[in-house]
Order: C-alpha cells, then structure tokens, then sequence
C-alpha cells in the first residue's frame, strides 16, 4: 500500500479568500439547488425542498468515535463521524433509514459543526468523517473553514453516496482528503429501482473521475492511516453480481488499478426492502457463492487493494 509522512491535511493550504469565495458559492446554490445529480432547481433558501427532503437547514442525528470504519481510518482512537440527516439518495433497503429518510437530527449551524469536528479532534481521532454530506455542503465546507481557523488539523473525510455533480465535487477541491463513495450501481435501471437516483451510473462514473483527479490513489502513513485520496466502497447486493462487477472494471480500467475498494458483505433487507410483497428479489442477505464470485473478478480485472470479509470469501 503506498504510504507517505504524515501530511498537512489540503485544506490547511486553501488561502482564506478562496476557502470563503467556495462557501460563498455553495452558499448561492441552495437557491436553486444543483448540489447534487437530481439537480432539483428548487429554493432551499425559501423552504422548498427536493430530493433530499430538506431546506437550507443542516441537521445532524449523531457524532462519535466510530470504531466501525475501515481500518485505514478508524485507527486505534477511531473515525470522527458526523452523521447527517437526510439524504439526496432514497434506497430502499437502507439501514440508517431513521436519519436518513425520516429526518431524526438537531439544527446544526457551520459553527456547531466546526464544534463537532474539534471536539472529535480533541478526543484522538484521526479524522473528521462526513457522512451523507453533499445536500450540507455549503455548511460543511463553512465549518472545516471556521474548525481550521480554531485548531482542526486531521484529514476531511468526504463519505458520500458517490450520485455528485462534478461543478460541486471542484468546490471541494482542496478541501476534501479522502473521498470514500459508496459506488452502489453500475446498472441505471437498478438504480433507479432500488435508489430512485436516476442515471446513477453516468453521474458516478463522473464523479470518480473528479474525485480521483483531485487526490489521487489512497495513501496512508506510517501508522497505516489514510491522510488522502480515493476509497471505493461497495455494498455486493443478492442477485447483482453483474452489477458489482461493473463497478469493479470501472474502477480498474478507467480509474486506477491501485484504487483502494472495500466490498462490504453485510447487506440485510432493511427499510422497504424488508417487505417481501414489495421487493422480494432482495429480500434477503448474499450467499458465500455471491461474495466469492466478487472477490474473483476483482482479482480477474487487477485491483490488489481490497478490503473484504474473510468470513465470506477469500482473495
């Protein structure tokens, strides 16, 4: 895995006026929000809403030491979370549909998030992880500008449904360490099905380019935690293993071979997907044959960097 020094995190390097000439723009957006792929065209700033359920509000539900993330971030103090509510992504089968659907979380102003990050930083972890954040991004880029000028100095964590905008994602350049997009579909039609995102893989495909443009292969150092670049996360879903192997060729033979990608295993029917009547083909966990059959072809098309359940399958 390459590895390099411990480094100043980007947005420690972002001059002041260009850092607020960012949270200015993003700020503009709300009005006729494009901050994400639906690109609503809605006025947040008047209290309409769109895709992600919200007005110009942030909210957040929780914020801890998540010892639950990959290792390269959790380390041995943990992934500083902050969980946002809402989402600009609608998945059926979601297991945070309680915050993410149903809107559970407390007003948030940039200054209680800069707060928020400090107080993670303070505590030992070894980032501020942002989750569901695009829909938030004018307060969240306004809060990293207010948490640098008070001290914060540990990597931004951007951890996203990967369903962007390119003009945003420029926004963050700078800002942004580590992308972590969880890639859920190579398929528009699944997409749409089980996501309501439509022509997800356009945009994603896109949006990794961007993402990948800005900081590169996943580095980490000494102590084997990332200080920036690009990590790939990847639900496998039952009956979708077209699907998973779609994103994996993707991100080999347009993105990097040496893309750091987490195929996650533990897909259980939650939320809607839970109603067998409704959506009966994944209404149930993976098989072992499934994973396996992943895990293969991610060894077939070269990606090495792959964090997987040993219990499932074997590379």
């Amino acid at each position: 895995m390459p590895t390099r020094p411990a480094t100043t995190p980007n947005y420690q390097r972002l001059p002041a006026e260009e850092f607020d000439a960012r949270v200015a723009e993003l700020r503009d957006r709300y009005a006729d929000c494009d901050l994400c792929a639906y690109d609503c065209g809605v006025d947040r700033t008047a209290g309409e809403t769109g895709a992600c359920r919200v007005d110009d509000t942030a909210y957040v539900s929780s914020y801890f030491d998540h010892h639950g993330e990959e290792d390269v971030l959790r380390g041995h103090a943990g992934s500083g979370t902050i969980f946002l509510a809402h989402c600009n992504m609608t998945c059926v089968f979601c297991q945070n549909f309680e915050t993410s659907h149903e809107a559970r979380g407390d007003p948030a102003t940039p200054e209680d998030i800069a707060e928020m990050a400090l107080d993670l930083q303070a505590r030992g972890c070894h980032n501020v992880n942002f989750v569901s954040p695009t829909h938030h991004s004018p307060h969240l880029v306004e809060a990293v500008r207010i948490a640098r000028d008070r001290g914060l100095d540990v990597p931004v964590v951007w951890n996203c449904g990967g369903y962007e905008r390119t003009e945003v994602l420029e926004l963050l350049d700078g800002v942004v360490d580590v992308y972590m997009p969880d890639v859920k579909w190579s398929d528009d039609d699944a997409a749409a099905s089980y996501s309501k995102a439509p022509g997800y893989w356009s945009k994603v495909r896109e949006s990794l380019r961007e993402m990948h443009r800005q900081v590169g292969d996943l580095a980490v150092d000494a102590r084997g935690l990332a200080t920036g670049g690009l990590l790939v996360r990847h639900l496998v879903m039952p009956g979708h293993i077209e699907n998973a192997r779609g994103v994996l060729s993707f991100l080999a033979e347009e993105i990097s071979r040496d893309t750091f990608v987490n195929l996650m295993a533990q897909y259980r029917p939650h939320y809607q997907a839970a109603s067998a009547d409704r959506y009966e083909e994944i209404d149930r966990p993976i098989t072992r044959e499934e994973y396996q059959s992943v895990l293969d072809h991610a060894r077939a098309v070269g990606l090495e960097r792959v964090e997987y359940d040993p219990g499932m399958g074997d590379l």
